[in-house]
């Protein structure tokens, strides 16, 4: 089947433009049930009124699993912040804006977040037992209300045009404790620039009324948890000193 032309490529799948539609190819490597469980959540955000591209359809593509779904024309927030960096606050302001709409929905029809990072913390094979007993007692100390949580929140899955902004990449989505999803896109940010992620975290905190210290109560299981992930640009040495930082051990 000629998929179209191929405009993005991540671990997990590739994504193709044809026929204005998005085609999401999944890799071989995947559990059977990972396209229907990442079209579940997009339905999902979209069916609570958030911007979110339509899920068209859940098939197999080449014996490969495939979403289709509703090409959004625009640009990232990210792409364009690039090019205007001396607009780094009105760009992160937007982006909060959009952030905390997410964050008022209630969620409990998802995954719980909590068994998600429990999940992840356990798989981490840089993590030793006692720093996993520490993560995991401490992540059943945290009490929250259960909120839409994006789970991997920055501006280059955010795509701007004619004013609106369209949230994609739903898979990482939970219900969950909208702190741990502030300090996770914290943490992605100051992978990058310190700079972008404090600005990031003071816009957060200003509208919300969220401390910085309430957000970084998360910062060692949020550390923790993206250990499993084996991100080829993230350190493990810096997600290590985290939760060495702010988990007694």
């Amino acid at each position: 089947m000629n998929l179209g032309t191929l405009i993005a490529e991540g671990n997990t799948a590739k994504i193709y433009l044809i026929e204005n539609k998005i085609i999401k190819v999944f890799n071989d490597h995947l559990p059977d049930t990972e396209s229907t469980y990442e079209a579940n959540k997009q339905k999902f955000a979209y069916s609570c009124g958030l911007s979110v591209p339509k899920v068209l359809d859940v098939t197999k593509i080449d014996g490969k699993q495939a979403i289709i779904m509703e090409y959004i024309k625009g640009r990232t927030i990210g792409d364009i912040l690039s090019e205007n960096k001396e607009q780094a606050d009105y760009f992160m302001s937007i982006s909060v804006d959009v952030q905390q709409k997410i964050h008022k929905i209630p969620a409990t029809q998802l995954e719980s977040m909590s068994n998600k990072l429990k999940r992840q913390i356990s798989s981490a094979v840089n993590l030793d037992k006692k720093h996993k007993t520490a993560l995991i007692k401490k992540l059943d100390s945290m009490s929250y209300e259960k909120r839409l949580c994006h789970g991997d929140y920055h501006i280059y899955n955010l795509i701007m045009s004619d004013n609106e902004v369209t949230i994609i990449d739903w898979v990482d989505s939970s219900a969950g404790d909208i702190r741990a999803d502030v300090y996770r896109t914290y943490l992605l940010y100051s992978q990058f620039s310190i700079e972008l992620a404090d600005i990031y975290l003071r816009l957060y905190c200003e509208k919300s009324g969220l401390s910085k210290d309430e957000v970084f109560e998360w910062a060692p299981i949020i550390a923790g948890a993206r250990l499993s992930e084996n991100v080829s640009t993230e350190s493990s040495e810096r997600l290590l000193n985290i939760v060495e930082n702010y988990c007694s051990i």
